[in-house]
């Protein structure tokens, strides 16, 4: 019986993927953005069973993202091994709003996939989605977008191509831009490979939305010119609606210890009948073969370039990883590493395991709308239906202080189901929304018509003292809280949330995020005393 690949294979926000082969070890790099640290990388042996096994960026001098707004940070990394070198790239975008990205990339390499990777050697600002290609002949080659900011102009002005020189640990030679991409442009996330003599570049087209596809070009000559493939798109689901897997393109191929050849890419899964993606970008895979005249195809597409929800899995043995507990309780000396927070390099100013045993501590720190510091520890939503679930020990002193479970897209578009306290010293629990669209934020309707973020119809008293259980029900495009004084008997704030704002398509300005739902912690104080939270446990449940 032939083992079938699953897709997505990454689900949740796992985007722009990237493969290395390294003997029976498959490793699949990804977009992390604003989440730190940054670059997830996940790893299998039978391409069906995948487990994230480390984050690179994971210290200040090779990450630093305070200050910068939702959706820069970690763009498209790419990972390539070579030398007994792992060699990753990536791009730090600190801005993309207007004309100007200043988006700035790098390589760190390591011996291992989970050891200590280098400081970062600075390659260059012009463009994002940058790679390193290794030749045969031992060179090796950078490859990026590059970012025209001239309003006259195409942003995306073609790929730029420099060799890379690890003795002096700088592009050198000449720039050459070697692609403009064809008819549906947008030309980005540029791959080189070799393959029967000839040169193949993939890029993707399209933008990453409903009109996103994977493109190839190939050449003699590394340096072009080059011609298009004419049988289309590699890859596309932008004229077929109707398929499970949506938003395909951004992507990489490979070949298997067995010589088959396949792709990762980027996918999305909208809700029936909807557009929105509240899981985000995700990773899928598609089996694919070369014709004769050695231009690569997906294989068993009805028409060519069409995605399939289910593959024919390589010839490999079937490794399996041990699940992952669904019911994290804080035991150990470090964050388990299904969680991400924000920007930061110093997590030890918000968090601390250690302090009470057993919990998780956050100390209050920033506004949910901060890009600075903020005490918030999420993991990804993976699935369109779960349940989440908390237990939190937390004595505000004022209105200012704030702690709770939250379901988080951005500083712009969030759920959270928070404690805190009135003017006469009472505790309660209540929801505050902010939906989607900075400009609508400060619009939500209160009960007495004043205008806010606030949602205060689900308010409700709390004791004194005493840990409080809260809820998060998900299930497909709605979200409802509870809260629960002893985990047995829960209480529902009657309010049925929109999940469909937690997707990249909501609010003004569609088009302009990039990453995914999560749900977790947090804790904020912005009268400054750093009053603290304590968090017993986190569950996360999938349903569907």
């Amino acid at each position: 019986m032939t083992n079938m690949i699953q897709n997505p294979v990454l689900p949740g926000f796992n985007p722009d993927p990237s493969i290395c082969v390294v003997g029976d070890d498959y490793y699949i790099a990804t977009s992390t953005f604003e989440w730190y640290p940054g670059v997830q990388i996940h790893h299998s042996k039978d391409l069906i069973n995948w487990r994230l096994v480390s984050r690179p960026c994971n210290r200040e001098a090779l990450l630093d993202m305070r200050g910068e707004p939702d959706s820069c940070g970690v763009w498209a990394p790419c990972l390539t091994y070579s030398d007994g070198l792992f060699h990753l790239i990536y791009t730090d975008v600190k801005r993309f709003d207007g004309n100007f990205k200043d988006a700035h990339n790098y390589l760190t390499t390591c011996e291992t996939i989970d050891g200590m990777w280098s400081d970062p050697v600075y390659m260059n600002s012009s463009g994002f989605d940058p790679s390193l290609f290794h030749d045969d002949d031992g060179k090796k080659w950078f490859v990026n977008m590059v970012w025209d900011h001239r309003h006259q102009n195409n942003r995306f002005g073609g790929i730029l191509l420099q060799e890379y020189c690890p003795q002096q640990k700088k592009l050198i030679g000449e720039i050459t831009n070697i692609y403009k991409g064809t008819k549906l442009a947008i030309t980005e996330a540029p791959h080189l490979y070799k393959h029967n003599g000839y040169y193949y570049l993939i890029t993707a087209e399209g933008g990453t939305f409903s009109t996103h596809a994977m493109t190839m070009a190939r050449s003699k000559n590394l340096h072009g010119p080059y011609e298009d493939d004419p049988y289309g798109y590699l890859l596309t689901a932008k004229d077929n609606q109707d398929l499970g897997l949506q938003r395909t393109g951004h992507g990489d191929i490979f070949e298997t210890s067995t010589g088959e050849t396949y792709l990762v890419h980027l996918c999305g899964r909208p809700y029936k009948g909807a557009t929105r993606c509240v899981l985000g970008r995700e990773t899928g895979i598609q089996k694919t073969y070369w014709t004769e005249d050695d231009w690569l195809r997906v294989e068993d597409a009805v028409t060519d370039g069409l995605p399939k929800m289910q593959v024919k899995a390589p010839n490999l043995p079937e490794h399996k990883w041990p699940k992952a507990k669904e019911r994290c309780t804080f035991d150990e000396p470090n964050l388990p590493i299904d969680f991400q927070w924000l920007r930061t390099p110093y997590p030890e100013t918000f968090m601390d395991l250690s302090a009470c045993k057993g919990k998780l501590r956050l100390i209050g720190k920033q506004s949910l709308g901060s890009l600075y510091e903020q005490a918030l520890i999420a993991r990804r939503q993976q699935a369109f239906a779960y349940k989440a679930q908390t237990s939190i020990e937390f004595d505000p002193v004022n209105f200012q202080q704030t702690a709770g479970l939250i379901c988080y897209y951005n500083t712009s578009k969030f759920h959270y189901c928070y404690i805190s306290v009135d003017d006469d010293g009472n505790r309660f629990v209540d929801i505050m929304s902010c939906l989607a669209d900075p400009s609508l934020s400060l619009v939500f309707p209160l009960r007495d018509g004043h205008m806010g973020e606030w949602k205060t119809d689900a308010r409700f008293a709390l004791p004194k003292t005493g840990a409080i259980h809260l809820r998060a029900d998900v299930d497909h495009h709605q979200l409802v809280f509870s809260f629960s004084l002893n985990e047995h008997v829960w209480n529902k704030l009657p309010v049925n949330l929109d999940m469909t704002i937690l997707a990249d398509e909501a609010g003004v300005g569609e088009g302009c995020h990039f990453t995914g739902a999560f749900v977790g912690m947090a804790c904020q104080d912005v009268s400054g005393q750093q009053c603290h939270a304590d968090f017993d446990y986190f569950e996360y449940l999938e349903l569907e």
